[in-house]
C-alpha cells in the first residue's frame, strides 16, 4: 500500500506557531527530556524456551502425580482448568513456562496506568456462543437480560465514545473507514464490499452451518468454503473487481490487526471471516462496541485465577514426554529451583503452540505454521499531549506500517488526569516471518524508538517532545497467521490426539489467534479428555 506523505495539517501548523511564539522555554525543557527519556525492552522468556533445542537439563529429583496435566497457561490452558473444575474434576495441575499466567492476554502497569502486553479487547460474542456468554456472566460483565430479552452489560467495561478514529488526508476523522474526500467510485466499492460481507455473514450450507462461524471449527466444510481457504485474499479481491486504494488499505489493515499478516498472505476465507464471522446478533443496543480494559485481556485471564489457585506451577518448562500403557510421564524444568520434576498423569493436554510441541514430540512438525512477530510499545506522555485533539480508544494512521495505538486510560472516569499512557501495536507482515523475528530481536532501544516514532510522527509531528518513557515489548511468535490451507488443512492434522492420552489445544490449531478460539480450544478438548 502506498504511504501518505508526512505533512502538517492546518491545525498542526497553527499549533506549532503558537508553541514557537509563546512556549520556547517549555519546548526547550521538553527537547532535553526527549533526549534522555527512559527506554526499556521486555519480552517473553524466549531464552528459557530456546533451551528446548539443547535439552541440557538435569535428571529428575522430584515426582508429582495428577490425573490431568495441562501444559501451557494461556487462555486455552486456563479454559481447560475452568472446565475441569466446573465438571467435578479437581485432580489437575497446570504448568507454565513464564512467571505469570495468561499468555498473550498479559499486562504490566506503571504508576499512571495498567497496559496490555498483547490482546486488548473482546468483541461481543455471537448469540450462538453460549459458553462465552456464560463466562461473561461469571465475570459480571453480562448481568442478565432486560424485559425485551436484550443483554444488560456493564458499560464501564466497554468502549466509551470516542471509540476509534483515523488519521486520513492530514486530519482525524471518526471511524477507521476512510470517508473524507474519497471518490464516488470508492464509496460505491465500499458499499458493494460491505453488502457482500453481510450476505456472507448470514450464509449457511444445506446442513444449516454458517459458512463463517466462531469458533471456526463450527464453520461449513462445503466445497465452495474450502475453495476460499485455498486462495489468497488479495487474489479474491482482484477477481471480484475491488481495486480502490482506500478499500484495499482498510482490508489490509484489518487482516494485519487480527492475523498479523495482510491481504497479500492470508487466505480469502480468513479475510472474509474477519467481517462475516461476527454476527452482531446478541445485542441490539451494543452492536459496534467491544469489551476492553486498561490491562487488555489480562482482565479476562484474571477471571480464570480461581480455577488455578494452588493448581499451577509457573517458571516450569516441559521438555520431554513418555507415553506408557497406563499413564504419561512428563519432565519439566523448574527454572527457579534449577531442578527437573517428573509429573505422572493419566492424560496430558498440551495447550502450547506447535513451534513448542515440535521440540517435544519428534513427529510434530510446525514448518507449515506461520507465527508473526509483533512489537508493542507503551508510551507515557505528558498530560498536554494531543492539545485540543481528543484521543480515541483506537487511533489509526492511514498508510502506516503500524496498527496505530490504544489509549490505555480511555475508560478513566476521573476528572483530574495525570500523564497519558498509550500502547502502539505493530505486526511484521512479510513472507518470511522467521527473518522478521530475527530482525526484531536484534533491534536495540534507539532503533526501536526511531521505528515507532517515524510511524507516529505522521499524525503527531511533535510527539517526541512529550514523551517521558517508552517500553518496548517484543513477541517473536505472537500469533498464528491463517495463510491458505492453514485452517482446514495444517491445523486439522496437528490437533489429533496421541493414543487417547495426549491431547492438543491452542488457538494456532484454529488458525486464528483470538480469545474465542483459544477459549473453545481449551474447553472442548478438556471435555474430550474427560469423556474418552
Amino acid at each position: 500500500m502506498p504511504t501518505q506523505p508526512t505533512q502538517f495539517s492546518r491545525k498542526d501548523f497553527l499549533k506549532t506557531l503558537f508553541l514557537g511564539s509563546f512556549m520556547i522555554p517549555f519546548l526547550h525543557y521538553c527537547s532535553k527530556k526527549g533526549k534522555s527519556l527512559l527506554l526499556k525492552i521486555t519480552g517473553t522468556n524466549h531464552i528459557l524456551g530456546h533451551k528446548l533445542w539443547a535439552k541440557d537439563f538435569p535428571k529428575p529429583t522430584e515426582e508429582i502425580r495428577t490425573k490431568y496435566l495441562i501444559v501451557g497457561g494461556g487462555i486455552s490452558g486456563l479454559s481447560a482448568c475452568r472446565f475441569f473444575s466446573q465438571n467435578q474434576e479437581n485432580n489437575y495441575l497446570l504448568l507454565e513456562m513464564e512467571n505469570h499466567l495468561g499468555g498473550n492476554s498479559s499486562n504490566r502497569q506503571n504508576k499512571f496506568s495498567k497496559f496490555p502486553l498483547g490482546a486488548h479487547y473482546l468483541p461481543l460474542p455471537n448469540k450462538e456462543n453460549t459458553e462465552i456468554i456464560q463466562f461473561l456472566k461469571e465475570c459480571k460483565i453480562y448481568q442478565g437480560d432486560n424485559e425485551t430479552g436484550d443483554p444488560i452489560l456493564d458499560e464501564y467495561q466497554m468502549t466509551f465514545p470516542q471509540q476509534e478514529r483515523l488519521f486520513f488526508k492530514n486530519s482525524w476523522q471518526n471511524d477507521i473507514v476512510p470517508q473524507n474526500g474519497i471518490s464516488t467510485e470508492t464509496k460505491a466499492e465500499f458499499n458493494r464490499f460491505f453488502k457482500m460481507m453481510d450476505e456472507f455473514k448470514n450464509r449457511k450450507d444445506e446442513e444449516g452451518q454458517y459458512w463463517f462461524a466462531i469458533p471456526v471449527h463450527d464453520s461449513s466444510r462445503n466445497d465452495e468454503v474450502l475453495q476460499l481457504e485455498k486462495i489468497i485474499f488479495k487474489d479474491w479481491l482482484k477477481h471480484e473487481n475491488f481495486t480502490s486504494e482506500e478499500l484495499l488499505w482498510l482490508l489490509d489493515y484489518s487482516c494485519r490487526d487480527d492475523y498479523g499478516l495482510g491481504i497479500d498472505y492470508v487466505s480469502a476465507w480468513a479475510g472474509i471471516h474477519y467481517f462475516a464471522g461476527r454476527k452482531n446478533n446478541w445485542s441490539k443496543k451494543y452492536k459496534d462496541q467491544v469489551f476492553t480494559w486498561p490491562e487488555g485481556n489480562a482482565r479476562l485471564a484474571k477471571h480464570f485465577s480461581k480455577y488455578t489457585k494452588e493448581k499451577s506451577l509457573q517458571n516450569h518448562l516441559v521438555f520431554d514426554v513418555k507415553i506408557n500403557d497406563n499413564d504419561v510421564e512428563v519432565l519439566g524444568f523448574d527454572n527457579i529451583q534449577k531442578k527437573t520434576k517428573k509429573i505422572i498423569a493419566e492424560k496430558v493436554l498440551f495447550a502450547t503452540p506447535q513451534f513448542v510441541n515440535e521440540r517435544i514430540f519428534n513427529n510434530k512438525k510446525a514448518e507449515h505454521f506461520n507465527y508473526v512477530p509483533w512489537l508493542l510499545t507503551t508510551i507515557t506522555l505528558q498530560n498536554d499531549f494531543g492539545g485540543d485533539e481528543e484521543l480515541a480508544w483506537d487511533n489509526v494512521i492511514y498508510g502506516s506500517d503500524g496498527l496505530g495505538y490504544i489509549y490505555d486510560q480511555h475508560q478513566n472516569v476521573e476528572q483530574i488526569m495525570g500523564e497519558k499512557v498509550i500502547t502502539y501495536y505493530r505486526s511484521f507482515s512479510t513472507n518470511d516471518c522467521k527473518k522478521a523475528r530475527k530482525k526484531l530481536y536484534g533491534l536495540k532501544e534507539n532503533q526501536l524508538k526511531n521505528l515507532v516514532l517515524e510511524d507516529l510522527k505522521k499524525a503527531h509531528p511533535m510527539i517526541e517532545d512529550f514523551i517521558i518513557e517508552m517500553q518496548f515489548h517484543k513477541i517473536g511468535h505472537a500469533m498464528i497467521a491463517p495463510v491458505p490451507n492453514q485452517i482446514f488443512g495444517n491445523s486439522e492434522k496437528a490437533k489429533q490426539p496421541i493414543d487417547g492420552k495426549v491431547f492438543f489445544a491452542h488457538s494456532d490449531l484454529s488458525g486464528i489467534s483470538i480469545f474465542e478460539e483459544a477459549f473453545y480450544q481449551g474447553l472442548r478438548t478438556a471435555k474430550q479428555m474427560q469423556r474418552s
